[in-house]
């Protein structure tokens, strides 16, 4: 069997803050996305990181009055530490100021320089320090002021270094037309298509060191330093060593997915893939966009309002597993996803008034009625069907899922089933059957498939609850270690004791102090 080998990268973050939830959830998609594909016996690369020049974090830094070194290493670490509390599993942690990635970024620009596609010009124009990039008139709102960040860009002029994107339009357009897929969903392509309906400007790849000192030297130029975005989108090569090395390059960009929010789609979608011909690599195989996090109501969170979600605190509250499951049970495909710790709480209830509770009462009648040994049957036809169809729809949830946007068609799966199996234990009523002894058979089966079903929940839960997976598995005797997809939706053949069950989701009066 060919070796499927994926490259699953987020943006780089930003220094100059703590760790905030839209951090928490791109990341958390891109791991399982990971754990899926694994599972699926894929080889996986999986990087995120920091970003760790431009003009925000050079304020900040004179802010604070600290060091740069001890800046990056502080606020990469809140960083570092968020991701470990939340189980990401990356294989690279990007750091742009790291000596590799600043020598490549430097190839990089001499390549093009050298290609004579770079130029040098005055330039006037509408700067917004915020998102780092010039804007153009039509890019404001009606105030005049940069959608994001809701402030006046200021006006700018300057000498710097230009890459002409227009001459890669028309190349561009065909790529996206060609490739449907390429842009998911379907609502970010046809606005990245808008975006190219107009010739674009050329695109500022420097700064002078006057204004901007913090960035990776110009190698043609050494009173310039490069822009912060063709700066951080060479991370994308730079972690496969790219260009020292194609080994890796080769290995894994052709399955190339980038992730990230509806924030940053011009850079990827229009600046890095024509930064890549000019490099004489082809455009990543996809580009995932997914909607902001608002408040109840499609409210923008801030602290004024008092409905920002830390995700730190809220994986004190309800464990690091649960917030994960519910993040991305709510998640909408092409629009903002509403949350609040209301929304959070409500599912956080439901996660464990219907999957905890099978879980539970699964290994209490085990252990009532058949002193904790799951019981060796041959199941009737009727009863063989129903296990057959929850086998089925739970190992189709992971083999159907190839974007963020099938994720929470697991979360709902698992919901689905866990719902099924609790309604087959309510009509079947084991604690009747087991007061007839003519019933014994059926007692047997009946447990049989409850302890199945809830074998095959903790393996599909495994990439969006890896530890309460790996506890439900255990406790139900079943090593997955090494085994793939169709190994672990195999029925084992051993006799196996249950061990005690935990609670795997307390009640919220117990966990929120």
């Amino acid at each position: 069997m060919t070796e499927t080998n994926t490259y699953i990268t987020t943006p780089i973050y930003y220094l100059n803050g703590k760790p905030h939830l839209g951090h928490a959830y791109t990341t958390i998609l891109g791991d399982v996305l990971r754990r899926v594909f694994e599972l699926r016996g894929e080889n996986v690369f999986y990087t995120t990181g920091t970003d760790e020049h431009g003009q925000k974090n050079f304020d900040t830094i004179q802010k604070l009055n600290v060091s740069f070194d001890d800046y990056v290493k502080e606020y990469s670490e809140n960083f570092k530490r968020l991701f470990q509390e939340l189980d990401i599993k990356y294989d690279l942690f990007v750091q742009t100021s790291s000596q590799k990635h600043i020598d490549i970024v430097k190839q990089c620009l001499q390549k093009v320089y050298n290609q004579g596609l770079i130029i040098k010009k005055k330039y006037t124009g509408l700067y917004c320090k915020g998102c780092e990039q010039f804007k153009k008139e039509s890019d404001l709102d009606e105030n005049g002021n940069c959608p994001d960040h809701q402030v006046k860009p200021v006006k700018i002029s300057e000498e710097n270094y230009f890459l002409p994107l227009e001459p890669h339009r028309q190349w561009l357009i065909e790529h996206i037309e060609k490739n449907p897929e390429w842009i998911q969903p379907n609502s970010f392509r046809t606005e990245v298509l808008n975006m190219l309906k107009l010739p674009l400007e050329d695109l500022c790849i420097s700064r002078p060191k006057n204004r901007v000192k913090l960035g990776v030297d110009l190698p043609f130029d050494k009173d310039y330093v490069t822009y912060i975005w063709f700066d951080a989108l060479i991370n994308y090569i730079s972690s496969l060593n790219w260009p020292n090395t194609d080994e890796n390059l080769n290995k894994f960009w052709s399955r190339s997915i980038h992730l990230m929010a509806k924030d940053i789609i011009k850079p990827h979608c229009i600046y890095w893939p024509i930064m890549l011909k000019v490099l004489g690599l082809l455009p990543p195989y996809r580009i995932m966009i997914h909607g902001f996090l608002v408040g109840e109501g499609g409210i923008k969170m801030s602290k004024s309002l008092g409905n920002v979600i830390d995700p730190e605190d809220m994986v004190k509250k309800i464990g690091t597993d649960a917030f994960r499951f519910i993040l991305l049970n709510l998640m909408n495909k092409s629009t903002d996803t509403q949350i609040s710790e209301n929304i959070i709480f409500n599912t956080y209830n439901k996660l464990a008034n219907i999957f905890g509770n099978l879980y539970f009462r699964t290994c209490k009648l085990t252990e009532k009625f058949n002193n904790g040994i799951i019981p060796d049957v041959v199941l009737t036809k009727e009863y063989n069907e129903f296990l057959d169809r929850i086998s089925n729809t739970l190992k189709q949830s992971l083999l159907n899922t190839n974007s963020i946007y099938d994720i929470q068609l697991i979360t709902r799966t698992i919901f689905d089933v866990s719902s099924d199996l609790n309604v087959f234990v309510d009509q079947k009523q084991p604690w009747n059957l087991a007061k007839d002894e003519s019933k014994h058979d059926e007692l047997m089966s009946v447990l049989y498939i409850l302890n199945e079903g809830v074998r095959l929940l903790g393996i599909t839960v495994l990439p969006i609850m890896p530890n309460i997976g790996k506890k439900i598995l255990d406790s139900l005797g079943f090593d997955v270690t090494g085994l793939n997809i169709d190994e672990l939706f195999v029925t084992p053949k051993i006799t196996r004791k249950i061990k005690q069950p935990e609670i795997l989701f307390p009640k919220l009066m117990d966990v929120i102090k």
